[in-house]
């Protein structure tokens, strides 16, 4: 089975790694969308789609092979990542998406939008676990980059060579002052 799972992933956090790890003991193949890949250098997009396809490409490759090593799965398994831009229709969100993955069969989320649009168009729709959502959400891992506090404890450390390879930190934070 083919699955999709979509996120802006602005950084790609510990959360998401153990949803990652959840649906992968599931599927064959698994699809990760990069939501509102148009978007970058603001407070709630302030990387880039091409960073963010880096951190989430690399964590899945350590992800399958700690996954492979503790028995996990037995095979690697085929992963896709995909850049989306929004299209600002929601009553065509849906085709958009099809037109620009490969097919799939279920689709993994607890965004309400999504989980409705999907379901409306007929597609099943699981819901994920939350792994400590107060602390694993993008939002409040980019508020403590801009306030110096301890951010890279929420992050798998692929995430955090990648943001001070891009100075993630030091945008962040100048994006933060201009809107001050």
């Amino acid at each position: 089975m083919r699955a999709f799972f979509i996120g802006r992933f602005q950084p790609c956090h510990l959360g998401h790694v153990e949803v990652l790890r959840d649906v992968l003991k599931e599927v064959d193949e698994l699809i990760i969308g990069i939501g509102s890949a148009q978007e970058s250098h603001t407070l709630e997009n302030p990387f880039t789609a091409g960073e963010r396809m880096l951190m989430v490409s690399t964590v899945i490759d350590e992800l399958i092979e700690d996954m492979l090593k503790r028995g996990e799965i037995d095979r690697r398994k085929k992963v896709y990542v995909v850049p989306l831009e929004d299209i600002y229709r929601n009553s065509l969100w849906v085709s958009h998406v099809l037109s620009m993955v490969p097919s799939f069969e279920v689709v993994y989320s607890n965004n309400p939008l999504v989980i409705r649009l999907f379901r409306e168009a007929g597609i099943e729709v699981r819901k994920t676990k939350l792994y400590k959502r107060v602390d694993y959400q993008g939002t409040e891992i980019r508020k403590k980059m801009i306030e110096g506090d301890e951010w890279k404890k929420c992050v798998p450390d692929c995430v955090v060579r990648i943001v001070e390879e891009v100075g993630g930190v030091e945008r962040i934070r100048e994006i933060a002052n201009r809107d001050v």
